[in-house]
């Protein structure tokens, strides 16, 4: 854990060259989000094939430097898969739901957990081109949080937690803060910080209650860092709030109150000015104004009344859009400037409870599926399912090229080589 600790302070000390500084003004190619993406890798029989009949996928999440993409699904599996090293050498993949359809590829790695995985997340300074920056953490019920090799699926370390009767309790959400120094991890009215390099039992712990009653009352479900270093975090609970900390103290800001549910995912904007959150069984993300939080700016709909189920969304590089999915398993598309719909495609015939932007490329990967029980005969169909569709896959969008008389081009047309090795530039 020194390792990484020593390339995170390297990171920000790394004085920037000339052809550095050129590389920060490129403008990156504007995703067309008129025209509908078409699925380039389609992930399916891997979820099948496994022990538990009743597999669905539960999220998944690009890593920073972009080079691969990491998978939750309920046989307690993480998987990650590798962006081809040459796109233009490989045919797209034609989107359907057949049982017969073949995978574009299997995952690198697989990470076997005792039980369900509750949360994960990336080192937010991890580069392929340096392996001892290659790991991501998870939480899973009974269990301390993990952090795992990303290259060879190994156990790098633990973080433990213990309770009152000195027994292990797990994490409901975890994060690591904007300089990858610490993770924080969320828990019942309380959130204990720790320190990477420092792994074990040792941690800080602050209660999300204060003693005038006013803070989170309930289980810590949701962590967003404010991505302009400004010091501030946002953690949902399942109490249906949302409250604003200061990174360093854990001082309670203020609390945000107007979820239909209990949050179940939180992320700030791009500038850092505003907040978006979501909850279970409730059809509206909320988008909040962090320098004024009396009254929600707007509300973007999805199709989310009828689940208990973390429905993820994402903000697009830029900053401009956000994408979310939902049981309709239309992927929506919202511009963040006006609040207003923009576009949707349909991404699976089943729930879409995972969506998440490239970090700097014009694709995206979705993940699908729910639990599924036994439904009597005489249910109404406002309660019957979908689709059976249990898959993750990768979307390519057009874009208009700065370089071309601004034409509509789809990004295979790109040079699959050269967009890795600006993969490579970028994650170091």
């Amino acid at each position: 854990m020194e390792e990484v600790d020593q390339h995170q302070s390297t990171t920000h000390s790394k004085p920037v060259d000339a052809a550095e500084a050129s590389f920060e003004v490129y403008s990156w190619p504007v995703i067309k989000f008129d025209v509908p993406p078409h699925r380039t890798y389609h992930f399916y029989q891997q979820f099948r094939n496994t022990s538990n009949p009743n597999n669905f996928l539960k999220g998944v999440k690009w890593s920073p430097d972009g080079c691969c993409f990491l998978t939750s699904s309920e046989d307690n599996t993480l998987r990650a898969f590798t962006l081809p090293r040459n796109d233009s050498d490989d045919t797209p993949v034609v989107a359907s739901s057949s049982a017969s359809d073949e995978d574009s590829y299997a995952a690198d790695i697989r990470v076997s957990e005792g039980e369900s995985v509750y949360d994960y997340c990336w080192y937010p300074y991890m580069s392929s081109s340096d392996p001892t920056t290659c790991v991501f953490a998870s939480t899973t019920r009974d269990h301390p949080i993990h952090l795992w090799d990303a290259t060879s699926g190994q156990l790098r370390c633990t973080y433990r937690a213990y309770d009152a009767m000195d027994e292990i309790t797990a994490a409901f959400s975890i994060a690591f803060n904007p300089y990858g120094t610490r993770i924080f991890a969320g828990y019942n009215k309380s959130v204990r910080l720790f320190d990477l390099h420092r792994p074990g039992r040792d941690f800080e712990q602050f209660s999300t209650l204060q003693g005038n009653k006013e803070g989170q009352s309930g289980i810590i479900s949701a962590i967003a860092f404010s991505p302009t270093h400004t010091g501030m975090l946002a953690m949902g609970s399942y109490d249906q709030t949302t409250a604003i900390y200061r990174e360093d103290n854990m001082e309670l800001l203020y609390v945000l109150h107007g979820q239909g549910g209990g949050i179940t995912h939180v992320q700030f904007s791009r500038d850092g000015n505003y907040l978006y959150t979501g909850g279970r069984k409730d059809p509206f993300i909320l988008c909040w104004d962090i320098r004024n939080s009396v009254e929600i700016v707007y509300k973007l709909y999805r199709s989310t009344e009828q689940t208990n189920q973390r429905i993820f969304f994402d903000i697009e590089p830029s900053g401009r859009h956000l994408g979310t999915g939902g049981q309709d398993g239309l992927v929506h598309i919202y511009d963040l400037q006006t609040g207003q719909w923009t576009s949707s495609f349909q991404a699976a015939s089943d729930t879409v409870n995972g969506f998440s932007f490239h970090p700097f490329l014009p694709m995206a990967a979705s993940s699908s599926g729910e639990r599924r029980f036994g439904i009597p005969d005489d249910c109404s169909d406002d309660f019957k399912l979908g689709g059976d569709e249990n898959c993750a896959s990768v979307w390519s969008f057009f874009y208009t090229s700065m370089t071309e008389n601004s034409a509509c081009v789809p990004f295979e047309e790109l040079n699959g080589q050269a967009g890795h090795e600006q993969m490579q530039q970028d994650g170091e």
